[in-house]
C-alpha cells in the first residue's frame, strides 16, 4: 500500500473509532461543584486523577473541584447549597450536620484510616500517645471536637493540655518539648526540610474508629438523582485506584495548577505515605472497594462519642449516612 493509501486507511480507522466513543458535550453533562477540605494536595489526588483522565466526563459529569483552605468553611458552603458535594474530614462532621438538621447525607469514605498524627522531636521522652497525658499539645480548634474528645475518654487527657495550633510549625520548631498534630502525608516531610526528623504517632493506631475524607451531598441530590451520585462516586473510586497504582502525573499537574506551593517532592512523599500507612486502600476497602463504609464501624464511632457526652445516645446517627453507593467492589480489578 502506498504511503497516501496508508494515511487514508489510518484516517478511516480514527474516524470509525471516534464514532464508537460516546461524545458528551459539557452542556449535556450533569454539573457538580465539589468542595475539598484544604488546598489541593496529594490527599485529594484520586479526585483530581478522575478529572484529569476524563473519568467524570465519561460518566456524564462536568465536575468543578473547588479547593478549601484555612479561610474556607466547607460545611457552611454545603449547608447553604453552594456546593453539590463536599469533602468531610471525619465522621464527627457527618453526625454534626445531621444533629443540626442540615439536609445532607454522607455517601462514601475514601480514607479508611485517619491520616493525622501527633509529632514530637526525636529526643522526646514520650513512647506512645498514652504517655502524653498531661503534656502540652498543639491542636487546632476543629480537633477539640473530634479525636481529642476520644483521647480524653481513652487516655485521660485534659483540656488544660491544649495549646493553639494555627497550621504553622514555627512554635513546634522553637520548642524541643513540643507536641503537635500533623498529617502523616505532609508535616513530617516539611519538618525534615527544617532539619527535624520527627517521631510520628498515628491517631489511627489508638483505635480511633472514624473514617476520613468522607463525601457528603445534599439529600435533594441523593434522593432525587441517585444515578448522578453513583456516577460521581464510581468515577472517584476509579480515580483513586489510578492515582495510587497507575501514573499519578495527570492529577499532579492539576494539583500544582490549583496550588502552586505544592512541590513534586511533597506530592511524591504524600503518595508514598498514603500507601505505606494504608490510608486509602485498607480495612473495609480491601474487599469492598475504595470508598467503603460499614454500619459496624459507623456505630462504633457513635458509641465512643456518645459515651463522652458529645451526642445524645438516642440520636439516630445512621440517618447521617447512605450506604447505597459504596461497598460494591467497584474498581477492585484496577488494584495492582
Amino acid at each position: 500500500m502506498s504511503s497516501s493509501g496508508m494515511r487514508r486507511a489510518l484516517c478511516r480507522a480514527v474516524l470509525t473509532a471516534s464514532l464508537l466513543v460516546p461524545r458528551l458535550d459539557s452542556e449535556a453533562r450533569e454539573r457538580l461543584v465539589f468542595g475539598t477540605n484544604w488546598k489541593a494536595e496529594a490527599e485529594h489526588g484520586g479526585f483530581y486523577q478522575a478529572l484529569a483522565e476524563g473519568r467524570y466526563a465519561r460518566y456524564g459529569l462536568d465536575i468543578e473541584i473547588r479547593p478549601g483552605g484555612p479561610m474556607v468553611n466547607i460545611l457552611h458552603l454545603l449547608a447553604a447549597g453552594l456546593l453539590d458535594a463536599a469533602m468531610l474530614s471525619n465522621n464527627a462532621q457527618s453526625v454534626n450536620l445531621h444533629l443540626r438538621r442540615v439536609p445532607v447525607v454522607t455517601v462514601a469514605a475514601f480514607f479508611q484510616r485517619e491520616p493525622q498524627a501527633l509529632l514530637t522531636h526525636p529526643g522526646s521522652p514520650h513512647a506512645s500517645i498514652a504517655d502524653m497525658k498531661g503534656a502540652p499539645i498543639l491542636i487546632s480548634m476543629d480537633t477539640r471536637e473530634t479525636w481529642w474528645r476520644y483521647f480524653k475518654l481513652k487516655f485521660g487527657f485534659s483540656d488544660t493540655q491544649i495549646r493553639p495550633y494555627t497550621f504553622q510549625m514555627a512554635p513546634f520548631l522553637a520548642d524541643k518539648d513540643a507536641i503537635v498534630q500533623g498529617y502523616i502525608t505532609s508535616e513530617p516531610f516539611m519538618l525534615r526540610h527544617e532539619g527535624v526528623d520527627p517521631r510520628i504517632f498515628p491517631i489511627a493506631d489508638t483505635g480511633w474508629p472514624s473514617y476520613s475524607t468522607l463525601i457528603a451531598v445534599p439529600r435533594r441530590l441523593s434522593d432525587g438523582k441517585p444515578d448522578v451520585v453513583q456516577a460521581f462516586i464510581d468515577a472517584s473510586i476509579e480515580g483513586w485506584y489510578s492515582y495510587l497504582y497507575g501514573d499519578p502525573r495527570p492529577a499532579n499537574r492539576l494539583i500544582r495548577a490549583d496550588n502552586p506551593e505544592m512541590t513534586e517532592e511533597l506530592i511524591a512523599y504524600g503518595i508514598a505515605a498514603m500507601k505505606a500507612h494504608g490510608i486509602v486502600d485498607s480495612g473495609d476497602a480491601l474487599a469492598r472497594g475504595i470508598g467503603a463504609m460499614t454500619w459496624e464501624r459507623l456505630d462504633s464511632f457513635f458509641e465512643v462519642m456518645a459515651a463522652d457526652g458529645v451526642y445524645p445516645e438516642a440520636l439516630d446517627h445512621r440517618a447521617a449516612y447512605d450506604l447505597r453507593f459504596v461497598n460494591k467492589g467497584h474498581g477492585l480489578t484496577m488494584r495492582r
